[in-house]
């Protein structure tokens, strides 16, 4: 019998297209998980951080198997904010599915799943939240791993460079992340400053947006 303890509150899962990181463009069953300790002034997902609906383990990947997924995304929120995510995320792992995690980095996501491919957003100066970045995460990212800046300024593009750079990160994960903050700076202006400089990164835009606007659920 299932216990309470294996509970989570879950704002919203759906099937689309991966709008970010290496398997951008894939279709993916996003589990978005509801709550976020940080307020970053560009978040996209505020909706997430209240409400939402407890839910089961099992019953989450009964919800992801029926959409038969070959990826999926836990993301939130913050999803590692809920005790029960890791198990979330193994068990997703057990079910051979290809699983991602969308992680702030203001949580610690050490002891989680080697099987699961992390994406930590480091919080740039303009989110108003840099102060919580976790810096000795870094040291439990894996080679498949990627590192995203979320960019609304020259000042955080020199910036994310710096950290980049102290922290070697090019050599440490798969892909480095440089994605503009949408309706705050130009995608072009930041494809022109990595170009110029010839930063190794890979410049990412959020394709979701592009194809169905800045909306819930897609």
């Amino acid at each position: 019998m299932m216990t309470s303890d294996l509970e989570l509150r879950i704002t919203e899962i759906f099937y689309s297209l991966q709008g970010e990181a290496h398997t951008v463009g894939r279709p993916t069953a996003f589990v978005r998980l509801t709550g976020c300790p940080l307020r970053c002034h560009y978040c996209d997902s505020e909706y997430a951080f209240y409400g939402g609906e407890k839910m089961l383990v099992s019953t989450v990947l009964e919800r992801v198997r029926e959409m038969g997924a070959r990826y999926v995304c836990v993301t939130g929120g913050e999803p590692l904010a809920q005790p029960n995510c890791a198990l979330l995320l193994s068990r997703l792992c057990d079910a051979g599915l290809n699983v991602s995690l969308e992680t702030s980095g203001a949580m610690p996501i050490e002891g989680l799943d080697e099987r699961v491919s992390i994406v930590m957003d480091l919080k740039t100066p303009s989110s108003g939240e840099a102060s919580k970045n976790r810096y000795e995460n870094i040291e439990f990212l894996k080679a498949r791993d990627q590192v995203k800046f979320v960019i609304g300024s020259r000042e955080d593009y020199e910036w994310s460079c710096f950290k980049m750079d102290q922290y070697r990160l090019a050599e440490r994960v798969g892909d480095v992340l440089f994605s503009p903050i949408y309706g705050d700076l130009k995608a072009k202006e930041l494809a022109e400053w990595i170009i110029k400089d010839n930063r190794n990164v890979r410049f990412q835009i959020q394709l979701h947006k592009h194809l169905w606007g800045d909306v819930a659920g897609v």
